[in-house]
């Protein structure tokens, strides 16, 4: 077990393999780095560091009560690539981790970073306003509230469907895939994922974007039942100064797993490209 313990006293987990230039991963909701094996496995083989912790309140990392926002993942992940004294990394977000990379240039600039990757990413705006129609209304993000609140389990078992896209004709359903979501859903908090569901909703990280002064490969899925692409892919590719859009024409929102060797490979050729 590798931890390091942060500046407001949460342990964070994480896992620190290879050598050559480093790849840093920040995994969605509500799983843990371990969503990354394929990828780490794949980039560790092609000469790169990898790194993946698991966000605060997820996966092995600390359960806090306090702290479960977007400022403080931000900040872990700062604090972990000062530790490890990291520089030219390569940030790789899923989903709220997208919101975490993202937000972590917001606050602590582009010094350390190379490029980015955001990968069926919440950023700009997931929650439906007048400014943002594409958006999701905020009765869903109750009614995810309320699954996490009172049914986790079978919440988290239930939401693998639309995640993977296991809901669509011609999609072979995956149960190792399903148990591997629920098993790191489980292994996390229920506190720290409750709070959670409101930073990857009704958080505007439009000024984080802006902020994003390397080349960065938007990836999502054209099917992506959980973050919808027009009101994320679509406008943050308009809002980063270089960024390349790269559309899986009928991928979920967990293409990373399920395509990872297509998606790997579209990955590497963008960071050595």
């Amino acid at each position: 077990m590798t931890t390091f313990t942060t500046s407001d006293g949460a342990e964070i987990f994480y896992k620190d393999w290879g050598r050559g230039q480093p790849i840093v991963f920040s995994h969605g909701w509500p799983l843990s780095g371990d969503a990354w094996d394929a990828q780490m496995l794949f980039f560790g083989q092609n000469g790169f560091r990898v790194i993946a912790h698991d966000r605060r309140g997820h996966g092995r990392s600390s359960q806090v009560w306090d702290n479960n926002n977007m400022d403080r993942y931000a900040d872990d992940l700062a604090e972990l690539i000062e530790r490890l004294e990291l520089r030219d990394v390569i940030l790789i977000g899923h989903s709220t981790g997208g919101g975490e990379v993202t937000h972590y240039v917001g606050r602590h600039g582009n010094d350390r970073v190379a490029k980015v990757v955001l990968v069926g990413a919440v950023p700009p705006l997931m929650l439906k306003t007048a400014d943002n129609p594409d958006g999701t209304p905020l009765e869903v993000f109750d009614g995810i509230r309320q699954g996490t609140a009172y049914n986790r389990s079978q919440f988290f078992k239930d939401l693998t469907i639309p995640f993977y896209g296991f809901n669509r004709e011609g999609v072979e359903i995956n149960e190792g895939l399903r148990e591997s979501f629920w098993l790191q859903g489980l292994a996390g908090g229920i506190k720290g994922q409750y709070d959670s569901i409101r930073e990857f909703s009704e958080v505007d990280y439009t000024d984080d974007l802006k902020a994003i002064k390397r080349p960065t490969l938007i990836v999502h899925g054209g099917d992506d039942q959980i973050v919808p692409i027009k009101a994320s892919a679509h406008r943050a590719a308009e809002i980063v100064a270089d960024a390349t859009l790269k559309i899986y024409p009928q991928g979920s929102h967990g293409l990373a797993q399920l395509q990872a060797e297509e998606f790997n490979k579209d990955v590497l050729a963008f960071i050595r490209g």
